[in-house]
């Protein structure tokens, strides 16, 4: 637990809780991954090709940023670029990728896997978390593209994900607000939230103020109309974001818990 997070222990339901601050900075390169522990961030979304969205990394990438950053690092488990609906050969890879995950010693996996109208696979996602097991959890945001959050919602948490990365169904964590919030209230304390789509230094204060989510997930690695920056740049920003969080997090009274 870094010095941005809260040191609140809860107990509910008989899980071990922590009400905390959390930044996931999602990294592409061992650089990344260095800059962002540096800047203060809490944990690592480890992918590939961020331009279609993201990949599973490489097997030696995964070993290079395990071996150079001390914080937890997730794997993005995603065989593909495109849409969330897989052949029976593509899940068999998502299950290979996830055992490989576990094996290298990564400290959880970002999974999601859709049916063809849109509606989450739950079956499947169930095998995967399963299978990840102890690893921590995460559906990641092909929720996003479901036809009715707020029944997905329900779907996720009967997949046994400990964590949900969404942007509410829009485009951006400022004009999913709303829906986010309304998602973690009904998620209470069998889901954690975490916000992520357009996360930037400008919008993350008042984000978190007005939805309650203390948990946010970003690249950092655009500045609002402006050309990407190094590893540097990289860093500053997510220092930034930590101070930020911390100091929204520390002026509230009501955390949400995270499981």
């Amino acid at each position: 637990m870094n010095r941005y997070e809260s040191t609140n222990r809860l107990r509910f339901a008989g899980q071990s809780c922590v009400a905390n601050v959390l930044l996931e900075v999602c990294a592409t390169s061992v650089r990344t991954a260095c800059a962002a522990e540096r800047g203060g961030a809490d944990r690592i979304e480890l992918c590939a090709d961020l331009d279609v969205g993201g990949v599973t990394p490489d097997p030696a990438l995964l070993a290079s940023v395990l071996r150079s950053v001390s914080i937890p690092v997730h794997v993005l488990i995603r065989p593909r670029p495109g849409d969330f609906v897989y052949t029976p050969a593509e899940f068999d890879s998502m299950r290979r990728q996830v055992e490989h995950a576990k094996s290298a010693g990564a400290a959880g996996v970002a999974i999601g896997i859709l049916l063809p109208d849109g509606r989450i696979d739950g079956p499947r996602t169930h095998v995967l978390a399963e299978l990840a097991r102890p690893l921590h959890v995460t559906f990641h945001r092909a929720f996003d593209e479901t036809p009715s959050l707020f029944d997905a919602l329900e779907d996720v948490i009967r997949s046994g994900a400990d964590t949900l990365l969404t942007s509410g169904g829009a485009p951006d964590i400022v004009r999913g607000s709303a829906a986010i919030a309304r998602l973690r209230e009904l998620a209470g304390v069998h889901l954690q939230i975490m916000a992520g789509a357009g996360l930037s230094i400008g919008n993350l204060a008042d984000f978190v103020r007005n939805t309650g989510v203390f948990c946010l997930h970003g690249s950092f690695r655009l500045d609002s109309g402006s050309l990407r920056q190094g590893a540097d740049g990289i860093e500053q920003r997510v220092r930034e974001a930590a101070q930020l969080l911390w100091t929204a997090f520390s002026e509230t009274t009501e955390p949400q818990p995270v499981i």
